[in-house]
């Protein structure tokens, strides 16, 4: 498998807060809830999403991350695959690979093509996680260790095979209730101490692991439902937020983060927010930033 080094510009990720410089993102075209997969969607299904308000702030959401320097680059849409604005699901970089995954969901199955075409007319290599089941909503990185989530959508085979890949990080699994379908709609870290939690969907385990580890945000079940917890960092503890979640942002602009409000609620009555709309492939430590 060829090498990329972080100088080639094309893929470098280590954690989830580093400044954020080249990610993937696919406009709502097609977006619609064929089949109901979390709590959110169970709740908006019979509202249905108006498209044209959710293209637009999709746009809208784009030119923010432009604004703020970072490359985006879109994926072409296609109707058949009625969730692709989520690509954070699809694969995941972790140091010099991007890893592209093999969805769980028959939905969903197909969209990494898309993402591996991509890969190939740019000529950037990848890691094909054939048979495993992973989705990158399950996978949350922070330095040498490499959270990730055990739900319907990712399986114990994934973790065990990565841990056998990755033998210079820990690859530490995470137990939460099913019905939040991701691990980062119930965690996510944000800073190299600070991370969201919704500590009702996880065990007292690993609530302790994680206290141990960071400043923890408590986020509250009102807000869980409009995804709280699913803020994008951008980095320089710059964090994207929706505008309703007033309660998250006030705490993390307590703590000295930035939040840049941006209205995408079209968007998350399908079931996911910022994170799950952004697969990250480069970011760059803030001292390596001009």
């Amino acid at each position: 498998m060829e090498q990329i080094s972080q100088s080639d510009n094309r893929g470098f990720v280590r954690n989830e807060y580093d400044v954020l410089k080249k990610v993937i993102l696919c406009q709502p075209q097609y977006m619609t809830i064929r089949e109901v997969i979390n709590e959110t969607q169970k709740h908006f299904k019979d509202e249905g999403i108006h498209i044209e308000r959710a293209l637009e702030q999709h746009n809208n959401f784009v030119s923010t991350l432009r604004k703020i320097g970072v490359e985006v680059i879109l994926l072409p849409y296609h109707k058949k695959y009625p969730e692709q604005v989520f690509t954070r699901d699809i694969g995941f970089t972790l140091g010099q690979t991007i890893f592209v995954a093999e969805m769980a969901s028959d939905i969903r199955k197909g969209e990494e093509d898309v993402l591996k075409q991509w890969l190939e007319d740019e000529g950037i290599s990848y890691y094909n996680l054939l048979g495993d089941q992973i989705e990158g909503g399950d996978v949350i990185i922070d330095r040498d260790t490499i959270y990730i989530g055990l739900s319907n959508r990712t399986n114990q085979n994934a973790v065990d095979h990565l841990q056998g890949l990755l033998s210079q990080y820990e690859v530490k699994p995470v137990h939460f209730k099913a019905e939040y379908l991701h691990l980062d709609c119930v965690f996510n870290i944000v800073s190299p101490d600070v991370a969201l939690i919704y500590r009702k969907a996880l065990t007292e385990q690993d609530i302790t692991l994680f206290s141990s580890r960071y400043e923890l945000i408590d986020v509250t079940e009102e807000e869980q439902f409009t995804l709280g917890t699913n803020v994008l960092s951008v980095g320089n503890k710059c964090i994207l937020s929706l505008p309703v979640n007033k309660g998250v942002n006030e705490k993390l602009r307590s703590k000295g983060f930035e939040v840049i409000e941006v209205d995408i609620t079209e968007i998350i009555k399908s079931g996911g927010s910022f994170r799950c709309c952004t697969l990250p492939i480069l970011r760059e430590e803030e001292d390596s930033v001009i």
